[in-house]
């Protein structure tokens, strides 16, 4: 690729990701009058959000009382404590408000007979600190996604928010003060690269599940942002901390909603025995989603697996009522009619734990302000850089994500972020960066290899892969996670010299998937560092060797640094608490 020169095109902000983070803060910028541009290299509404099945969180209280402290509550709880709790009670707090917002915006949610929104049971949600379990998940049958970003697409289309569709951000352009300038860009039809100026920049690149075998997430799932800021020298916050969902389609890893659970189906093993009976008497089916996993893996482990290879478990839903099919669970019913040939409502589906989200992610306060950590364990914050979505950890979701409360994190936290920029922003300082300084930021499409100087990115992709599904998967072990972390170091620095055979500049796919699997590999070297560090069991981060949580040494944020260390940082309690709420987690 040539570059020797390039274009620059400028905006007050740039939102890098087009899913429901990033539109949800961009209309907020847009609607205040600011200049907005939407980066995206697919087409908004093909963003990973539109997957998501289940529903949103939101103490409504359509079932009875419900209360956004017991939201607080169980998300704290869902956390394994990891969570900041500040920023959990803003989402908590801001939840019901949001979803009537959403409402208004038009997104068709499910309607009980008088009228409000329905609401479904998920995993780790109750009433009254723990005691029985809450109706609190908002949905639109199972393709809430689908409606929350197709509404919020529509609406940034109203308020004139510029999309630069079909672009791909390579790297942050930073000055020499540390200080974010904007992104290098490439228009994936033409290949012109574009140096994209903004005041404030606004990662919402999404999850990295890809790193994986195993995952529910899309093939653009590649953690981009991430790698971008991990380049930077900016450390990743809690990386280990990859959920596993319990009901991944056996082969596709395509995900079953926990939706399904929540209207009554459960699990079975090949004995025919419902087992989540036995691990968890008191939520069943219904608990957190790392505990239905680990105990969905143990039964596959001690043999009592199904099919011929004993390789996973049944999803029995056949005896729910037929309207529950046509009504609540359309969706779920034609991907198991397609993919693996089942009728859920005659036989049970086949299903085994599956990489699914990311509670990791770039280090940012509920305003997405991103953070760094100094050498006296002090935060920063990197001016004109801010992160929102899966790719950022506030962190609301700690060591382990509630089902349903993901989508509930997108449109809160992405308006706080567009709220504080649109308040804000007339007081950020101008940042003019050197022609070096944005040309080192496309360096990376132009060190990609020719074929008789680089190396195979599909071999490296499978390789990368595989050690990460082996090594750093449901269950940890020290001697294992050793041997994977030196091969993804070697792997690491293969990357650097990744073969593309055509280096023209039209529509380059095979350069995209090289720059995709160079992210990929940096975020899965965060992860492993970090895995490999945590000696404890925590959430989704589950070691053979460390079975105990450990608080005293390990209630802390790990940062994952580039060069390999790896630094703590405090996690923030909230001390306002109301005195039910405080009692509560006290008691836990």
């Amino acid at each position: 690729m040539i570059m020797n020169d390039f274009k620059a095109r400028e905006f007050d902000v740039i939102v890098v990701g087009g899913g429901g983070s990033g539109l949800r803060a961009a209309h907020t910028l847009s609607q205040s009058g600011l200049k907005v541009a939407v980066v995206s290299k697919v087409f908004p509404l093909r963003s990973h959000t539109v997957s998501a099945q289940g529903g949103i969180n939101a103490a409504l209280g359509n079932y009875g009382d419900d209360q956004w402290q017991w939201h607080m509550y169980d998300t704290v709880v869902g956390s394994d404590f990891l969570g900041d709790q500040d920023a959990i009670e803003l989402m908590c707090k801001e939840a019901p408000e949001t979803i009537i917002e959403l409402e208004h915006m038009g997104l068709p949610f499910s309607r009980n007979e008088d009228g409000t929104i329905y609401q479904r049971s998920f995993g780790g949600q109750t009433l009254n600190f723990g005691q029985e379990v809450a109706h609190r998940t908002c949905c639109a049958q199972d393709r809430t996604g689908h409606a929350l970003l197709h509404t919020l697409y529509q609406q940034n289309v109203a308020v004139a928010t510029n999309f630069l569709n079909e672009w791909f951000a390579i790297d942050l352009v930073v000055d020499a003060n540390g200080s974010v300038a904007g992104v290098s860009a490439i228009e994936m039809a033409t290949g012109e690269i574009v140096f994209l100026k903004a005041t404030a920049t606004v990662l919402a690149t999404g999850g990295g599940g890809q790193i994986f075998q195993s995952n529910t997430n899309a093939h653009i799932c590649t953690g981009d942002g991430m790698a971008m800021v991990f380049r930077q020298n900016i450390g990743l916050q809690d990386m280990e901390m990859w959920q596993f969902h319990p009901t991944g389609l056996l082969g596709s890893g395509i995900l079953i909603s926990e939706g399904t659970r929540g209207e009554g189906g459960y699990l079975l093993n090949s004995n025919g025995e419902r087992f989540m009976c036995d691990y968890a008497p008191h939520l069943k089916d219904l608990s957190c989603r790392d505990v239905v996993a680990r105990c969905s893996m143990t039964e596959i482990r001690e043999g009592r697996g199904c099919g011929p290879d004993k390789d996973h478990v049944l999803l029995k839903l056949s005896h729910l009522d037929p309207e529950v099919f046509i009504e609540k669970l359309p969706g779920i019913t034609q991907i198991a009619m397609t993919y693996v040939g089942v009728d859920p409502r005659k036989d049970p589906i086949p299903v085994v734990p599956t990489c699914h989200y990311s509670m990791g992610g770039i280090p940012c306060n509920y305003h997405g302000q991103v953070l760094t950590v100094d050498h006296d364990g002090k935060d920063r914050k990197v001016p004109g850089l801010f992160a929102i979505g899966e790719c950022a950890n506030v962190s609301v979701h700690g060591a382990n994500r509630l089902g349903a409360n993901s989508l509930l994190d997108l449109v809160v936290l992405g308006r706080a972020c567009g709220r504080y920029l649109q308040e804000n922003i007339q007081s950020f300082t101008a940042v003019n960066p050197s022609h070096s300084d944005i040309e080192r930021a496309f360096s990376r499409c132009k060190n990609l290899k020719k074929p008789s100087q680089g190396i195979d990115a599909v071999k490296l992709r499978k390789e990368m892969k595989k050690i990460m599904q082996e090594d750093f998967g449901v269950f940890r072990e020290h001697a294992s996670m050793e041997k994977g972390l030196k091969r993804l170091e070697v792997l690491r620095t293969m990357s650097k010299k990744i073969t593309i055979r055509d280096q023209s500049a039209i529509f380059n796919t095979e350069m995209f998937n090289a720059l995709e699997l160079q992210n990929l590999i940096e975020v899965a070297y965060a992860t492993a560092i970090a895995a490999f560090s945590r000696q404890e069991s925590r959430g989704a981060h589950s070691r053979v060797d460390y079975p105990d949580r450990d608080d005293k040494k390990w209630l802390k944020h790990s940062i994952a640094n580039a060069d390999g260390t790896i630094q703590k940082r405090s996690v923030s309690k909230q001390t306002k608490f109301t005195a039910p709420i405080e009692t509560a987690l006290r008691e836990h």
